[in-house]
């Protein structure tokens, strides 16, 4: 059984020293946000994955910071245990601090909890820094980051060397150092993420990173077979949301189209007063 206070950043540094396993799933809706909360969760992604998986794009670099307020404030409803963060969209963090710390700013007065931004380069610590001496707390994420697909050119495992390993584990390190209170490993062997787990003080979160993280995050329209795009081998399936939804909207088709729905049941009716005056006024004309 799992408990009903709020999760925290705290609860998170808990968890990694009790050795206890963290779950992350991504949300966009405040329906779905409320189910996975109830669930027992310990954390929701708003994550910019929902340009492919709610606005259709082929990657995440369409989505816009507009895009992610509006879906930050509709799962941050539905939410009241969960730790909420939203991700930190292509270039709304890269351009100035100032832009970042505005940007940052409007997404924790939208509902969530912290942030999370992609990369380790000097620039991208100097934010982080910067982000939780402002009081917002920030999420790491290396290994493959989406947002950087163009420079990766596709989806490759990052880290399959002892040197590549080596330099993931220095990002880590200095994501560690100036403020991150966590750090997503995304497309990391999974020997490489256990060494890197095991050298930082802050929990690791892996997608597509082996049984040795932190804890483990994926996003919730792939568990639910709901997402027809292409799906990633990390990934396990939990139930086949898109049949459902087929087989319920061919049914209705057809009911409506036989004049099965709407039935008795479905309908409202007046009382047999005012319905008389209508049949009158049919008969008198």
């Amino acid at each position: 059984m799992f408990e009903s206070k709020p999760v925290t950043t705290k609860t998170f540094q808990k968890m990694k020293d009790n050795n206890e396993k963290i779950t992350m799933l991504t949300a966009y809706d405040c329906s779905t946000a409320k189910y996975i909360d109830e669930s027992g969760v310990d954390s929701i992604l708003v994550g910019d994955s929902l340009g492919m998986t709610i606005l259709g794009y082929d990657t995440t670099l369409n989505v816009t910071i507009e895009d992610m307020l509006t879906f930050t404030k509709a799962v941050s409803r539905g939410v009241t245990r969960a730790l909420v963060i939203a991700d930190m969209p292509f270039l709304s963090y890269h351009v100035s601090k100032e832009q970042t710390t505005i940007n940052a700013g409007k997404l924790i007065q939208s509902g969530a909890k912290a942030v999370k931004l992609e990369g380790a380069s000097d620039f991208i610590l100097d934010e982080v820094s910067h982000l939780t001496s402002c009081g917002i707390n920030v999420a790491g994420h290396i290994g493959f980051t989406p947002q950087y697909i163009n420079q990766i050119g596709g989806y490759f495992i990052q880290g399959k060397s002892y040197e590549n390993t080596q330099n993931l584990l220095k990002s880590a390190k200095k994501l560690e150092e100036n403020g991150a209170f966590c750090i997503v490993l995304e497309m990391v062997p999974e020997e490489s993420a256990r060494y890197i787990t095991e050298n930082i003080s802050v929990p690791t979160i892996g997608i597509g990173a082996g049984r040795y993280c932190s804890g483990q995050v994926l996003v919730i329209d792939d568990i639910l077979g709901k997402f027809s795009g292409n799906i990633p081998k990390f990934v396990k399936q939990y139930a086949n949301v898109k049949d459902i939804i087929k087989n319920a909207a061919s049914t209705y088709n057809k009911e409506v189209k036989d004049n099965i729905f709407p039935c008795k049941e479905n309908i409202f009716n007046l009382t047999e007063e005012e319905k008389e005056k209508i049949d009158g006024h049919f008969i008198q004309h």
